[in-house]
């Protein structure tokens, strides 16, 4: 079964861009094929000025180190390190020397500085999308994506969490590329585009 047709893509450094679209047209599908964690089975694919669809998986998890960071709909925590420790994880493997240190300022900008100590199982939904979100900005990445950020979170939690995420964004001056149902998120972006049918349509 074909997921994506004859689709033509291209963000500009530092653009905000939100990718709509029904459920189960493709929107994660298209994400992980950008993202470099998945494969496509045809076409060319170019992150951060490298072409990575002729890479192996190896090759494109080097590519991303560093260039790329990625917020989960399910925050993707590891259950058995601390806040602190999943957020210090990127920049340990980037061997930063003050990765303690950095992890530690990022949660006190996402507001957990008081909960670094905590696992995740005893943090609430939007305390972990926190976490990820600093987690994702460790390393300033010059991508970053996002699925669906606010999926699992109530209204309320889920703006708080839009408005870090576009402070520290902005802050940083990276690219993001969402996906989403939240026409609300998507309008805080530079540009929308729906995915129908397998290829992208501009939205005004």
């Amino acid at each position: 079964m074909t997921i994506l047709n004859g689709l033509s893509l291209v963000v500009n450094p530092g653009e905000s861009l939100a990718i709509l679209g029904a459920s189960g047209c493709g929107k994660s599908t298209l994400l992980g094929l950008l993202a470099g964690l998945d494969s496509a089975s045809a076409g060319e694919i170019e992150l951060d000025g490298q072409r990575i669809d002729n890479l192996d998986e190896d090759q494109r998890a080097r590519v991303r180190r560093g260039a790329v960071g990625f917020v989960f709909q399910n925050f993707q925590l590891l259950p058995a390190l601390t806040a602190l420790e999943n957020v210090m994880l990127p920049l340990e493997l980037a061997n930063e020397p003050r990765a303690r240190e950095e992890a530690l300022l990022l949660l006190e900008r996402v507001g957990l500085g008081q909960r670094d100590d905590h696992y995740p199982r005893h943090l609430s939904g939007g305390e972990q999308q926190r976490v990820a979100i600093a987690r994702a900005f460790a390393s300033r990445p010059r991508v970053l994506f996002a699925d669906e950020p606010t999926g699992n979170l109530d209204p309320a939690t889920g703006e708080r969490v839009i408005e870090l995420l576009f402070e520290l964004n902005a802050e940083q001056g990276t690219t993001l590329i969402l996906v989403t149902h939240d026409s609300h998120l998507a309008r805080r972006c530079q540009r929308r585009l729906e995915l129908r049918e397998g290829t992208l349509r501009p939205l005004t």
